[in-house]
């Protein structure tokens, strides 16, 4: 096959890459230039630096393979940035990275390689393809500590089809004591945790930048009582505690937690953490990866990327899941995306939204 392996610059990609060259594809490395205001000095923390490109250059050149760089810079602030932004602008928690693999490594990406007469694109993800009946499956990796199924639950059975995961099968440690084998000088880089565009780690200022200064009130959200301020609404989620800076604590004397967001008026609101639970979690725009799940079928639903699966009844009404839970969730922000998984295999995700 004729494949475009994804090169971030990284370990996982990089041996990603060398496994596909050893199964006898065709491979073509590309690096993705995401955007055009990185420094040329020093090593982010997060991916897609100068330094990442220029370790992307060298693994190609260790593999013998042919290297380019595509800007999807314009696509990526169109479609992840500026989501983002107005994501939090209207209350919402938004998952960068799932929306990247969605529009642009598994959308833009895939679809100029297979224009170009590719087959496949590799990735460096953790994940696992699995052919089933009804065709090539998504599945959890072996290794449960880098599992990325979850952000890659908005593939298509189309998408999925022309995507290889060759990590999939593998532990971290074998994949760096891999790299160490074959020779190449990322076997020891760190990994990239933070969100790739704010490679300080500050969401809160970096969001303060795009948004602006935003004050409003914190209210209790028994009481209705106003108990603090804030800089800006967007610096919050549900199920937060640090950074509320309240001054008086819930009559109970219990922590107080973020339990709701009201964008429009600018207002936070407080509570204990028994206000957290929630029993269903309702999320529009379901994106299968395969085939429908039957109304009142049992599966696992996961709401964060390393979240814990969670047991429940699924009902799918329109453009609609409800996931009935068999044990209350605590953290459920609207925005975050409701992976779907029936034991490993991948079924599909969708957007959640407010009760």
């Amino acid at each position: 096959m004729r494949v475009i392996a994804a090169l971030s610059g990284g370990v996982d990609s990089a041996v990603a890459a060398a496994r596909a060259v050893d199964a006898g594809h065709e491979v073509v490395g590309v690096h993705l230039a995401l955007s055009r205001a990185q420094s040329s000095t020093g090593r982010s923390k997060g991916c897609c630096s100068i330094a990442d490109a220029q370790d992307a250059r060298r693994i190609a050149d260790m593999l013998d393979i042919p290297y380019y760089v595509w800007d999807l810079s314009e696509a990526f602030a169109r479609d992840v940035i500026d989501d983002f932004v107005e994501s939090y602008r209207e209350g919402l928690t938004p998952n960068p990275c799932l929306r990247c693999n969605e529009t642009i490594k598994f959308a833009a990406v895939l679809d100029r390689a297979l224009a170009l007469d590719f087959d496949a694109v590799c990735t460096g993800h953790y994940a696992r393809i699995v052919d089933g009946i009804d065709g090539p499956e998504l599945h959890r990796a072996v290794d449960p500590d880098k599992d990325q199924s979850y952000v890659l639950s908005v593939l298509t059975p189309e998408q999925i089809a022309a995507s290889m995961f060759p990590l999939g099968g593998s532990l971290k440690s074998q994949v760096r004591a891999e790299a160490a084998e074959r020779g190449l000088r990322v076997a020891d880089k760190p990994d990239s945790h933070d969100i790739c565009f704010i490679p300080d780690g500050d969401t809160s200022a970096w969001l303060r930048e795009h948004l602006g200064e935003a004050p409003g009130e914190v209210v209790d959200a028994v009481s209705g009582a106003v108990i603090g301020q804030h800089s800006g609404a967007y610096a919050f989620t549900i199920g937060q505690r640090r950074g509320l800076d309240l001054r008086e604590p819930a009559p109970s004397g219990s922590r107080r937690y973020v339990v709701d967001i009201d964008p429009s008026e600018g207002r936070v609101f407080v509570g204990e953490e028994q206000l957290l639970a929630r029993a269903t979690i309702t999320a529009r725009d379901p994106i299968w990866c395969g085939p429908i799940p039957a109304a009142g079928g049992r599966l696992s639903v996961q709401i964060r990327a390393h979240g814990e699966p969670m047991d429940a009844v699924i009902d799918v009404i329109d453009d609609r899941v409800v996931a009935h839970l068999d044990e209350p969730a605590r953290g459920v922000a609207p925005g975050q995306a409701m992976a779907m998984y029936e034991g490993t295999r991948v079924i599909g995700s969708a957007t959640i939204v407010r009760p």
